[in-house]
């Protein structure tokens, strides 16, 4: 497969950049906004109507746009003011790795619990492919773990270490 480079100057220093990669590179800044906003615009134009999305706790793949949105109103149920932050990005041919930062209060309801008003910084790992400018699959793995700890879940579920 051709690697597509171009030439770029940036403060006198000329920089090879591969094009696929700077593409793909807007593309999820536009997906950031996208997440960041729940902008359903957004969705119509980055998610493949037939895309699948694989979320911890759920059986089934949710499914388009509408699904991911649904994914979006889930974590802002719990966290109104969430907000993700892309941290790596791993790219190769159709496939991108990200690895987001996701901050917020637990201001709602989260898988039962109630509003702590804690804060949450936690890691996500997500795995996409994507096809003709669009995402048609997402695997996602959030810190869930990390996140309930973080807004006392410990405490509601005893996951406490007994000494010996």
């Amino acid at each position: 497969m051709p690697v597509h480079l171009c030439i770029v100057k940036q403060s006198g220093v000329t920089i090879l950049k591969n094009r696929k990669v700077e593409a793909t590179k807007h593309f999820f800044q536009q997906f950031l906004q996208f997440i960041n906003t729940a902008d359903e615009n957004l969705a119509q134009q980055l998610i493949s109507p037939v895309a699948k999305f694989y979320v911890p706790g759920q059986p089934e793949p949710l499914r388009g746009p509408q699904g991911y949105l649904m994914i979006i109103a889930m974590m802002r149920s719990g966290f109104p003011d969430i907000q993700w932050a892309i941290e790596d990005m791993i790219t190769e041919n159709n496939k991108v790795a990200v690895r987001f930062k996701m901050t917020g209060t637990h201001q709602g309801t989260f898988f039962g619990l109630p509003a702590s008003e804690k804060p949450i910084v936690v890691q996500a790992m997500n795995f996409y492919r994507l096809a003709d400018d669009q995402i048609i699959e997402e695997f996602g793995q959030p810190d869930m773990f990390g996140l309930l700890t973080q807004i006392g879940a410990s405490e509601a579920f005893h996951f406490h270490r007994k000494p010996h």
